[in-house]
C-alpha cells in the first residue's frame, strides 16, 4: 500500500501539530454519548441499556473512529498539508471523516456503493466531502487505493486499522465509557456487551478493554445476512467472500477485514435483515425517535443474551449500541415502497418483536430466527 513520504521538515511538523491540536480542542468541547435504560417488562431481571451514539457532533459511532483513525494517520506522518484523504465506507465513516478532513483543511473523497442512502450522501457534501459510487462491494477498496494514488493522497482505510487506531487501555474509548456510565447502576458490570461488526473495531474495542480490565463481562457480536463475519468466526477461513453487499448499512462485509478479530468474541449471533428493520421499527416506537437498522441487528443479538440469562434464572445488565439516527434512512428503511421492493416488509416480524419484548419467553418464530455461535451455541445445544 503506498504511503506518503515521512515527515521531515518542521513546517509539515507544525502543520501536524496543529492539526492534532484542533482533533484535541474539538474533542474537549464534546460531552460524552448518553446511556440510555429501556425497560422491557418481559426481562423484569435484566437491565437493558442503549448507549447512544447518535449524539456525536456527526451522529453515529463512527464518529469515534474516525478521530481514531485522523489521530493515527497524523501521528504516523501519512498525512500532509494538502493532501487528499480517501476513504471507502457505506456511509456514516465517511460523514465523520469529512467532519475530520474539514476541521484540519484537508480534501476529503468517498468511495461508496451507489445504494448509499441519499441522506447519508447529503451529509457527506455538507461536511465539505465528495462522492465516488460503484456497483460491486468488491471493488470498493482498490478503488479507494487507486483514487488516493491518482490524487497523491491517504487512504485511510478503515478496515484495516479500525481495531489498531483505538486505543482500548485509555482515551475514553466506547468501552471505558461505558463502565464509567454503569457505575451506579442496579448491575454496574455488565453481563454482556453487544454491537454489530462493520469494521470490527467497535467489537475489538470492547473485547480488549474486558479482558485488560479483568472483568467477567463476556462481549457479542451481531453480524448481518449478507456478510462473512459469523462464518469466519465458525471457521476462521481469512478467504471467505460474497459478491453481494449488506444491506444493512454501516454493519456486514463481503470479505474478512483486518480488523475484525474473532479471538476476542465470547459470542456472535446472525440476524436475517428483515428481523433487523423489525426490530429497528419496534425500538423506535418505544423511545419516540427513529434509530438505525444496525441498531436493530443489536437489538435482537441483545435479546438472544437476555434470552439466555433468563433461561438461567440470571439477574444482571446488558449494553448494546444504538448506532446512528433513523432519519438518515428516510427514503430507504422507514419507506413503505422501498422494504417491499428489498424484501424486508416486516410487519409480522415487528409484531413478534414487540411480544418478545413484553412476555416471559420469546416468540417461537424469533427464536428460530437467528444463527447463534461461540458461548450462546454451547449454551444452547
Amino acid at each position: 500500500m503506498k504511503r506518503l513520504p515521512a515527515l521531515a521538515g518542521g513546517s509539515d511538523r507544525s502543520w501536524v501539530r496543529a492539526a492534532i491540536r484542533r482533533i484535541e480542542a474539538d474533542f474537549q468541547r464534546s460531552s460524552d454519548t448518553h446511556l440510555i435504560p429501556l425497560q422491557l417488562p418481559g426481562f423484569p431481571a435484566i437491565d437493558l441499556y442503549l448507549k447512544d451514539e447518535s449524539s456525536h457532533p456527526t451522529g453515529s459511532l463512527k464518529h469515534r473512529l474516525a478521530r481514531s483513525l485522523f489521530l493515527y494517520a497524523l501521528c504516523n506522518g501519512w498525512l500532509r498539508e494538502g493532501s487528499t484523504v480517501v476513504e471507502a465506507s457505506s456511509g456514516s465513516t465517511a460523514i465523520s471523516e469529512a467532519y475530520f478532513a474539514r476541521l484540519v483543511g484537508l480534501p476529503f473523497l468517498a468511495v461508496m456503493p451507489e445504494s448509499t442512502s441519499p441522506e447519508k450522501v447529503a451529509a457527506i457534501e455538507f461536511q465539505g466531502g465528495r462522492c465516488h459510487f460503484i456497483d460491486d462491494p468488491m471493488s470498493i477498496y482498490g478503488e479507494a487505493q487507486r483514487l488516493a494514488d491518482k490524487f497523491d493522497g491517504h487512504y485511510m482505510d478503515q478496515f484495516t486499522y479500525a481495531e489498531r487506531a483505538t486505543d482500548w487501555r485509555s482515551n475514553n474509548n466506547i468501552a471505558e465509557s461505558i463502565f464509567q456510565q454503569m457505575r451506579l447502576e442496579r448491575h454496574p458490570v455488565p453481563a454482556w456487551l453487544i454491537a454489530s461488526a462493520g469494521t470490527g473495531g467497535t467489537v475489538a474495542t470492547l473485547g480488549r478493554y474486558v479482558r485488560y480490565c479483568g472483568w467477567p463481562t463476556r462481549v457479542c457480536a451481531a453480524d448481518a445476512e449478507l456478510s462473512v463475519f459469523f462464518e469466519h468466526y465458525l471457521d476462521r477461513n481469512p478467504d471467505l467472500c460474497r459478491y453481494d453487499g449488506s444491506r444493512i448499512e454501516g454493519i456486514g462485509r463481503p470479505r474478512v477485514e483486518a480488523s475484525f478479530l474473532p479471538d476476542v468474541i465470547d459470542a456472535m449471533v446472525k440476524v436475517p435483515d428483515v428481523w433487523s428493520v423489525a426490530a429497528m421499527h419496534e425500538l423506535s416506537l418505544r423511545l419516540g425517535r427513529r434509530v438505525g437498522a444496525s441498531t436493530g441487528t443489536n437489538l435482537m443479538a441483545t435479546l438472544t443474551c437476555m434470552d439466555h440469562m433468563r433461561s438461567r434464572g440470571e439477574a444482571g445488565s446488558v449494553v448494546t449500541l444504538l448506532c446512528d439516527s433513523g432519519q438518515r434512512y428516510a427514503h430507504t428503511y422507514y419507506s413503505d415502497e422501498w422494504l417491499q421492493r428489498a424484501g424486508l416488509n416486516c410487519a409480522a416480524q415487528r409484531v413478534a418483536v414487540a411480544a418478545s419484548f413484553d412476555a416471559d419467553q420469546l416468540a417461537v418464530e424469533l427464536a428460530a430466527s437467528w444463527q447463534t455461535a461461540g458461548e450462546l451455541a454451547i449454551a444452547s445445544g
